[in-house]
């Protein structure tokens, strides 16, 4: 891989591979069978960061760690947030994490179910790639997602945390709800995408392999 350059891998529901510089960070790893639809994970990775504790975003089993990682060329910031608008009475916290490699940002937002105070929003703007819950009901839906990234003005959106014809959560929102409000949509038939600055502003769909 060469440098100024990250590559994103989407590995289902809101399980991402983020590697720079020959080091990878798995975000949210799933447990078996706790997203309808999707095939149990076996990843490698040299770090794991979890949102938060729920099966279906906290399994670090489904992960096995490097023995002799490179150096991690990520800067790592931490938002504390909740997963619902009571402040975590209903599904508890949430965390988003933010990495910094090679001049770039990429923010997973995790289960977000909250608004964000203007010193957090502030910590997210300017984001290049922003991994972005989108389906409601346990998180914030369509509606809320687009607002927040109209306030943010990322480079790069990423929908996840959605339903499909063949996978997740029949009470959550499906893509296209989001789709619809969005004029960028750049579909891949990959599952991941290579960041660097010639990639434009977009919402990129990425496709399960």
């Amino acid at each position: 891989m060469s440098k100024n350059q990250i590559t994103i891998t989407w590995n289902g529901h809101s399980c991402f591979t983020v590697s720079a510089d020959g080091y990878s960070i798995v975000f949210d790893p799933y447990s078996p069978g706790s997203v309808p639809g999707l095939e149990p994970l076996s990843l490698t990775a040299d770090q794991i960061l979890c949102s938060h504790e729920h099966g279906d975003h906290g399994y670090r089993e489904a992960v096995r760690l490097n023995a002799n990682p490179v150096q991690s060329p990520f800067e790592i910031l931490k938002i504390d947030t909740f997963h619902d608008e009571q402040k975590g009475r209903l599904r508890g916290p949430n965390c988003i994490h933010i990495l910094k490699a090679n001049g770039m940002k990429v923010a997973h937002l995790g289960d977000l179910g909250c608004s964000l105070s203007a010193e957090q929003m502030e910590l997210l703007k300017k984001t290049d790639a922003l991994l972005l819950p989108v389906g409601g009901y346990y998180t914030i839906d369509a509606v809320q997602a687009r607002e927040l990234v109209r306030q943010l003005t990322p480079r790069v959106v990423i929908p996840m945390h959605y339903r499909s014809d063949t996978f997740g959560y029949s009470v959550i929102g499906r893509l296209e709800e989001y789709l619809e409000l969005c004029g960028d949509v750049v579909r891949y038939d990959t599952n991941f995408l290579v960041l660097d600055e010639k990639v434009g502003p977009q919402t990129a769909v990425l496709t399960l392999q």
